[in-house]
């Protein structure tokens, strides 16, 4: 079996974007990634599509929306993905099994989506079609409704953590105004994170706005080679280990803290990669609200459960701490357009290994965790990134 390797990347900025729809978007990424890759069109053997849509555009069937950006590709096969907020990594494995599989030498993983020009009630609405219906539909809030649930269930097991989750979202907002692709690039302070206010309401639960990723557009690609092409490549960036794991989508059917489909993903990617988690350089996680964030310090191992929130009171996930998590802002401040947010991910995570992050650059990027999770830790992707001489 051949292994692939990440041979280049762009990334558009994530916000509100004048683009009209996930064509425009990934029309706006594809020829700068293969650039980067030094790869002509003619070369790429498969598109691999990454979009959520589920109602944010009528236009669907989105994997035959890239060729439409390069009339090269028309004949190049491609497939879209969609595994709720880990449609990006659900993408990308594809890519990597088309790879290492020799069904092909050189893919390209596109991921993008459109959402602010749906109005806020409909974006949630649209988003809970990533929960189990039956069931949770009826939540007060949207998406945001089934984590401030979460959030409450979890302060009712282990006290009040709102504390906790504002410097979460304080570290993750200054991380991102380093950050020149982020949706937002100030640094808000804890104070105003921790301080529900007419900026910054209670949004569902014990949840602030502060405590929630934002609506956002753009777009996301890595382009993948075999090794033999990646030989000669300007960049190697290699998949030490990969792992996916699943759980039940119903949350009456599962404790829903223990986030276990997110533990089994770590325990399987740093076994294969033969590291413990804190030997890693750095880690992006899917932060998609900051009860999230705080879970996953638990699910990957860094504290027992119930004590996540002593991971971020103790420093240690900070920028400057033993382990940087989402330095490049998270979904938290980088924003979080479905499709794109897991190629997002893995590009942030790439840009660190290669040395070529700018502003979010870490003094030390030699291993890199990355955590991309659909649903309430139902579809959970976590890959462990190396950079090769």
């Amino acid at each position: 079996m051949t292994r692939a390797r990440i041979i280049g990347w762009a990334h558009s900025r994530f916000g509100r974007s004048e683009a009209e729809g996930t064509e425009a978007l990934m029309a706006e990424v594809l020829a700068p990634a293969l650039e980067h890759a030094g790869i002509a069109p003619a070369d790429v053997d498969g598109l691999f599509v990454g979009v959520f849509n589920n109602g944010f555009a009528r236009q669907d069937f989105q994997a035959a929306l890239v060729a439409m950006g390069c009339d090269a590709l028309r004949h190049t096969p491609a497939t879209r993905y969609e595994n709720a907020c880990a449609t990006g990594s659900a993408a990308i494995f594809g890519a990597l099994d088309f790879i290492e599989a020799r069904r092909g030498r050189i893919a390209v993983v596109v991921g993008a989506e459109k959402m602010t020009a749906t109005p806020n009630a409909e974006v949630g609405e649209i988003l809970l079609g990533a929960s189990y219906v039956a069931e949770e539909a009826e939540a007060e809030g949207g998406f945001a409704g089934i984590f401030g649930r979460i959030a409450e269930s979890y302060f009712q097991r282990h006290g009040d953590q709102s504390d906790a989750l504002a410097m979460i979202a304080a570290k993750n907002h200054a991380n991102g105004a380093l950050n020149p692709f982020a949706h937002v690039q100030k640094d808000l302070g804890f104070d105003f994170c921790n301080t529900p206010s007419e900026r910054n309401p209670r949004v569902a639960g014990p949840l602030r706005r502060t405590d929630c990723s934002l609506v956002s557009d753009g777009a996301a690609v890595l382009v993948l080679a075999d090794e033999d092409v990646a030989a000669a490549a300007p960049r190697r960036i290699a998949f030490r280990a990969r792992a996916q794991a699943a759980d039940i989508l119903a949350m009456s059917r599962r404790d829903v803290l223990a986030f276990e489909g997110a533990r089994r993903a770590w325990g399987a990617a740093l076994a294969e990669a033969g590291v413990g988690v804190r030997d890693l350089s750095l880690i992006e996680t899917h932060d998609c609200f900051t009860i999230a964030e705080m879970i996953e310090y638990e699910a990957m191992g860094l504290a027992p459960r119930g004590e996540g929130h002593r991971v971020i009171r103790e420093g240690l996930t900070r920028r400057d701490g033993a382990l940087p998590v989402n330095p490049s802002g998270g979904l938290k401040s980088r924003g979080h357009p479905i499709g794109a947010t897991g190629v997002s991910m893995h590009v942030m995570a790439a840009m660190q290994l290669d040395g070529t992050a700018g502003p979010m650059q870490l003094p030390r990027a030699d291993l890199a965790g990355v955590f991309n999770m659909g649903g309430t830790a139902v579809a959970n992707y976590c890959s462990v990134l190396e950079r090769l001489p």
